[in-house]
């Protein structure tokens, strides 16, 4: 009796990985029209790749117009934080077998900051509320340590958390106080602020609680958990928030 054996081409299909997915991507060129308009690219692609990866696809092989920010690629940089589906995600880390890859991906800018050019917004007004709240360590002493600032263990233990957030804007761009006021400083920047108030070698906490005390600031939060759900760090974002507005009211951090 004859073994049974496959012909080339169902041994070639059965063989490859790939599978075809649908892109939808939101486009937008000010140069050609004022208005956004949706396009579809068919992609021939392995599930277990990457959004990103589908992105460098269609930009490398398909239309090269296409405008995204990335840089490391690998969930650091924080550049290609974008919305996936209708939720904020990197797409560096976003696996196409883990959003539906048999309906269209939908892929466009995060809200609340001007689109520039197709999945690229400007991140000034974001940036600008970071270094409002004085990200940065300060001490009275302004002359060079003689010796390294000590701190214990369970000090560090207290802000370890806020040093996780890599600025990618997830978090505040999808905050519906933010979509409806730019002027609100943002989950972000208070992230960071958080950061240095509860840090025990920072000397500045005060003037950071009167910068977030403004009507700008921690208050407008509404607690709607976006901002923790969105951060691909892991970050808890509202209870940092709640930490900050409770040291506003105790002066205790």
């Amino acid at each position: 009796m004859a073994t049974p054996v496959m012909d080339k081409v169902e041994a070639e299909s059965a063989a490859s990985p790939y599978i075809t997915v649908t892109f939808r991507v939101r486009r937008f060129n000010p140069e050609v029209s004022a208005e956004a308009v949706w396009e579809d690219f068919q992609l021939e692609i392995d599930p277990k790749e990457r959004v990103l990866d589908g992105l460098h696809k269609i930009k490398w092989d398909l239309d090269g117009t296409l405008t995204f920010r990335r840089s490391c690629a690998h969930g650091i940089c924080g550049s290609d934080a974008m919305r996936i589906n209708g939720k904020n995600r990197l797409a560096c880390k976003t696996l196409i077998k883990d959003i539906n890859p048999e309906k269209p991906i939908t892929v466009e800018p995060i809200k609340g900051l001007t689109v520039l050019k197709d999945l690229v917004v400007d991140m000034e007004p974001f940036f600008q509320a970071y270094r409002d709240v004085m990200p940065f360590l300060i001490t009275k002493d302004t002359n060079e340590p003689t010796r390294e600032r000590f701190q214990t263990a369970e000090d560090r233990e207290r802000f370890d958390d806020t040093t996780k957030c890599i600025l990618c804007a997830a978090c505040t761009s999808s905050c519906p106080v933010f979509w409806n006021d730019g002027q609100y400083f943002g989950p972000a920047a208070i992230v960071n602020a958080h950061r240095f108030i509860f840090d025990s070698r920072d000397e500045a906490g005060e003037q950071r609680l009167e910068i977030l005390n403004d009507k700008d600031g921690v208050w407008r939060c509404r607690t709607t958990f976006n901002c923790t759900d969105a951060c691909p760090r892991g970050i808890e974002v509202t209870k940092a928030i709640a930490e900050v507005k409770k040291a506003l009211i105790t002066r205790r951090f």
